[in-house]
């Protein structure tokens, strides 16, 4: 079966999908427009139940059985993060419970049959013989950001913030379709106060969603679809191609992926525009970022953001010794590399990300060092051998994620 490759997010995404909403697909381009016009002429108080009904057409267009699944998972928070709120002795055991049955539906989803053949491939190394069972899942659209969503609403309202009482808003929080595919990953401080502005139609809204469709498209169809074609050809058969061709393949890969994220992002945040509505901004030229902690904060800006507010941060952070500071770095970075896809590539891109952001801390301890070097370091010349440097040592690290 052919496959595509969705912006680097969840690996790569079997094709039976005749049916399926994608942003590029002749189905969006009916769907969408549709959906706007009826967005517009609906009252107010309806808008909310329709953008929810759309959302979940849109879902469901792929395989109808999980929208069971993400309604259950927003049933389940819903009632769940509240009672947690409410608990006064074991408010911490309840977060512990609502992040542990989050994580363990995204496990049995995305990582069951890869810990099944890690196991298996290690018995196997052992001399064990051991036949794994077939469990023949196949892994839902988007379930990486919408639970990564639910726990940061549950990390929220743990920490004070207000939850949120109104169960259609709270559903259509996690559904929204332009942020289904592709994220980017809402905060639901940011996203929920949005649905009660009482919008009139501005032909801005228009006007500037159209346009980032319009580049949204031009960078996955007419960039990353062609991009892809050299990438394939080279990872396929690499023993084929010189050292320099498989150079040049890299940095097309480099760009196949930036420009096909970006390019959903793009189509994300102008259809979320034609309602009136903003989504976070995921890239900031993050090809001319001047070290890896800097790519890091223009790179797939929600994800980043989110591992550093829910992951990094509650391990210690940097509030703590110089090693366990990198610990917690590492330990970041690796389980983000796993959240791009079950596969062992993409966990060795995440701790080669760790590895070179703690080569990156230690280098800059060096330059600060020395007087000469310090000076040196803030000069032009250096600022774009640094970028240059920076997009290498990021498209060494594609090559982990993408070769197979």
């Amino acid at each position: 079966m052919k496959t595509h490759f969705i912006g680097g997010l969840s690996g790569f995404l079997t094709d039976d999908r005749r049916y399926e909403l994608l942003f590029n697909s002749l189905q969006y381009l009916v769907f969408l427009p549709t959906v706007f016009f009826l967005y517009w002429i609906t009252p107010h108080k309806l808008r909310v139940p329709l953008l929810l009904v759309a959302s979940y057409v849109f879902y469901m267009s792929w395989k109808p059985i999980y929208g069971l699944l993400i309604f259950g998972l927003t049933l389940g928070n819903f009632l769940l993060v509240p009672y947690m709120a409410r608990s006064v002795k074991r408010k911490k055991l309840w977060l512990g419970i609502v992040i542990a049955a989050n994580l363990i539906t995204l496990a049995i989803f995305k990582y069951a049959t890869f810990a099944l053949t890690t196991v298996h491939d290690g018995l196997n190394m052992a001399g064990i013989d051991w036949k794994e069972p077939h469990l023949h899942i196949i892994l839902p659209l988007g379930i990486s950001f919408f639970v990564f969503e639910f726990i940061h609403y549950a990390m929220e309202v743990y920490r004070g913030k207000p939850e949120v009482k109104n169960f259609p808003k709270f559903a259509l929080f996690a559904s929204f379709f332009p942020t289904q595919i592709a994220g980017p990953i809402k905060r639901y401080q940011d996203f929920i106060p949005q649905l009660d502005i009482k919008a009139k139609f501005k032909w801005e809204y228009l006007d500037e969603g159209m346009q980032l469709i319009l580049m949204g498209l031009a960078k996955k169809v007419l960039l990353a679809d062609n991009l892809a074609l050299v990438v394939q050809a080279g990872y396929s058969h690499p023993e084929s191609f010189s050292s320099l061709d498989l150079w040049l393949c890299t940095y097309a890969f480099a760009f196949q992926i930036f420009f096909d994220f970006a390019g959903y992002t793009d189509i994300a945040r102008g259809s979320a525009l034609l309602f009136g509505y903003k989504v976070p901004i995921n890239f900031n030229l993050p090809y001319i970022a001047s070290n890896v902690a800097d790519f890091w904060h223009r790179w797939h800006i929600s994800l980043s953001t989110w591992l550093r507010d829910y992951l990094y941060i509650p391990l210690g952070g940097s509030r703590c010794g110089k090693w366990m500071n990198y610990r917690n770095l590492f330990i970041t970075m690796a389980l983000g590399g796993l959240w791009h896809g079950a596969g062992m590539h993409f966990l060795l891109w995440g701790i080669y990300q760790g590895v070179i952001l703690i080569a990156h801390k230690e280098y800059r301890r060096g330059i600060e060092a020395v007087g000469f070097l310090k000076q040196f370091a803030e000069t032009k010349a250096y600022h774009w051998f640094s970028v240059l440097a920076t997009f290498h040592l990021v498209c060494i690290g594609w090559v982990f994620f993408r070769a197979e």
